[in-house]
């Protein structure tokens, strides 16, 4: 076993970096931002001050001077805000200043200052846009029309827009009618806690929502009279709309025997939702539902989970009809793009479908490569490709945003370094992209290098995409278990960008992003009596645990790489259940796939797997084929044609 150390590899680049000139050298230690951020933590504001001094000269002593800052902020000027960004303007840091002095002007209420300050703030939250409301109701204007955008949705809101409402409602900007369709928006959400405190706004609002939520089957099936109030009738659509989130049928079933003591509109309104949730558990009678809401406005997110419904039926009218009844915006998508020229050349309409196919297939995607393959194309070399070069790279390397991104991911602080990174190339032009992304993964820094190469329009560096760490030992494992290389190397770079203390939320390890359990599974499998779950941290290991699951689940799962793919993501039994009941596209498969995570990483795990395949000189297969034919569980299949 072996043991790769990005963050070593780092510190001797990043060194080598200052030792040539390429960052200022002011000696690694006054570069350290651990001591400001322990002082921070501890609360300790004179020494803060004295770590700011002494890091003068070094390119992260904004850093040390923005905790100084926050940790006083509440009882900070303007005059100490406006000097911060003064002597740091180019920095992201300036923007989380900003940010956060806002919302102690809100909390004072120093309405003058807060609307000075807001319209320079790039991305202002709920809170902040609900701040900004008041100040300019404190001056005296009408908001209810803005404020109306924030209201009628189901989100939970912040304490300020809490507060903000209740002074519309008094002052008269809000009605009840306001509130009624905020009641109903959070209802659709499922969201019973908030639509429970906004109904005490209502002289005869519903008053038993959460214990609907809790068993809205019960609250049906005991409901003795058809709704006659409001009240009853939102808490019946409420109790249906909760329903289908887990048996759509049953929920069809009760909105049958109800429907009649609603409008029409309502009527139609709730079959597209239950529908909707029915076509998310590949229900074989959500176009019937759908059918049932007529010509009820459905929104894009609708629209594409009645276009799925259809693709695993092979209605392509109904998915040409879905799509073209889309907004501009949700038909640019290139999923319905490629699925709009799919139906047309299904119906015959291959000039109109080729229309669609020919910008699609110039993009470097998961339906790009389809639509160049229904055009009769498979991938061969990118069209254009740039290698920077020494000088490009240096140059770029001297860009301030960049030494201080080097630094901060030198120290671990991978969430400052991508900010920072991002920030310094926002404006890159393709060459600086590819120039940046070499420097990154010379570095050592494959995901920032993988993401900055991703960024550019014109010119390419497929290398830079793509990247082949650790060959050898990718080689050496997938051969072992009898793996498509190419395949590996895709699903790596889709679970963890090659980071190598990739950790994610639910606790997954490593480049292959494996649980503790499975990591000990196949740790017993393998006969490794003295394997220690952390021990999946190690690089060699974390590979050799990850292609014997991968393998495992392929061959559990009719030997179907798109399969195997999911289940890798989402587990075997997933995967498993949403096998089609008979044979479907591999590609239908993947678009039709209920969690959104999970789709999206099927589609650039195999899109992935057929770059890599260009990468490592592999026979070229082309994505259709490598998606192949799904058929139901236990039966065989073969590929899809080319």
């Amino acid at each position: 076993m072996f043991y790769y150390s990005t963050r070593a590899f780092s510190r001797c680049f990043i060194l080598l970096l200052v030792l040539f000139g390429l960052l200022p050298g002011t000696g690694m230690a006054d570069d350290d931002l651990q001591p400001a951020r322990d002082a921070y933590r501890l609360r300790q504001a004179d020494r803060l001050e004295q770590i700011v001094q002494q890091m003068a000269g070094s390119p992260l002593q904004s850093y040390a001077a923005y905790y100084a800052l926050l940790l006083n902020l509440s009882s900070a000027s303007e005059s100490d805000v406006q000097r911060f960004y003064q002597r740091y303007p180019d920095s992201p840091l300036i923007d989380r200043v900003r940010s956060e002095w806002l919302k102690v002007l809100g909390k004072r209420k120093n309405w003058p200052d807060y609307l000075t300050e807001y319209p320079q703030l790039a991305s202002p939250d709920k809170q902040l846009q609900c701040f900004y409301l008041q100040a300019r109701l404190d001056r005296g204007e009408n908001v209810a029309a803005d404020a109306r955008l924030i209201w009628q949705n189901g989100d939970n809101l912040p304490n300020a827009c809490e507060e903000l409402f209740a002074t519309l409602i008094q002052v008269g900007q809000l009605h009840s009618e306001d509130v009624w369709d905020r009641l109903h928006a959070t209802l659709t959400a499922g969201n019973a806690g908030t639509a429970q405190n906004i109904a005490i706004l209502l002289p005869h609002g519903p008053t038993q929502l959460t214990r609907v939520a809790e068993n809205p089957q019960r609250y049906l099936d005991q409901l003795k009279r058809a709704p006659e109030t409001r009240a009853a009738r939102e808490t019946v659509r409420f109790a249906v709309l909760q329903l289908a989130r887990s048996n759509a049928p049953a929920a069809a079933g009760q909105w049958q025997q109800l429907q009649t003591a609603f409008p029409a509109a309502e009527r139609a309104d709730v079959w597209g939702r239950i529908a909707t949730e029915a076509s998310r558990r590949q229900d074989p009678q959500t176009l019937d539902w759908f059918a049932m809401a007529g010509n009820a406005p459905l929104s894009d997110f609708q629209l594409g989970w009645k276009v799925r419904a259809a693709l695993r039926q092979k209605n392509w009218t109904v998915v040409l009809d879905s799509i073209n009844h889309m907004t501009p915006e949700g038909q640019q998508d290139s999923a319905w793009r490629y699925w709009k020229g799919r139906a047309l050349k299904e119906q015959g309409q291959i000039q109109q479908a080729n229309a669609l196919f020919l910008p699609l297939s110039r993009e470097y995607s998961f339906y790009g490569q389809l639509a160049s393959e229904e055009m009769g194309t498979v991938l061969s070399a990118p069209n254009v490709s740039y290698h920077p070069g020494s000088d490009e790279i240096r140059l770029i390397a001297q860009v301030p945003g960049i030494q201080r991104a080097l630094l901060l991911y030198q120290q671990d602080m991978r969430y400052e370094a991508n900010r920072e990174w991002i920030y310094a190339s926002r404006n890159f032009n393709d060459k600086q992209l590819l120039a940046a992304a070499a420097l990154a993964r010379q570095s050592g820094w494959l995901d920032r290098a993988i993401n900055t190469a991703d960024k550019t329009r014109q010119l390419h560096d497929f290398a830079q995409r793509y990247p082949t760490p650790e060959r050898s030992a990718i080689e050496q494992y997938a051969q072992q278990n009898l793996l498509d290389e190419a395949w590996v190397y895709g699903l790596i770079r889709q679970e963890s960008r090659f980071v190598t203390q990739a950790k994610s939320s639910v606790g997954a390890m490593g480049w292959m992003q494996l649980m503790p359990g499975t990591a000990k599974w196949v740790a017993k499998k393998l006969g490794w009596a003295q394997f220690r779950p952390q021990d999946a941290h190690d690089l060699e290991t974390n590979i050799a645990l990850g292609t014997y699951y991968l393998r495992h689940v392929y061959d559990l799962l009719d030997q179907q790489p798109v399969l195997a793919t999911a289940a890798y993501n989402a587990g075997p039994g997933r995967a498993r259940r949403w096998q089609p009941s008979d044979r479907l596209e591999g590609a239908i498969y993947a678009e039709s796939i209920p969690f959104s995570e999970t789709r999206d990483y099927v589609k650039k795990v195999m899109s992935n797997a057929v770059y890599y395949s260009h990468r490592l000189g592999d026979k070229i297969v082309s994505l259709k084929q490598r998606l192949g034919i799904i058929g139901p569980p236990g039966q065989p299949v073969s590929p899809q044609e080319p």
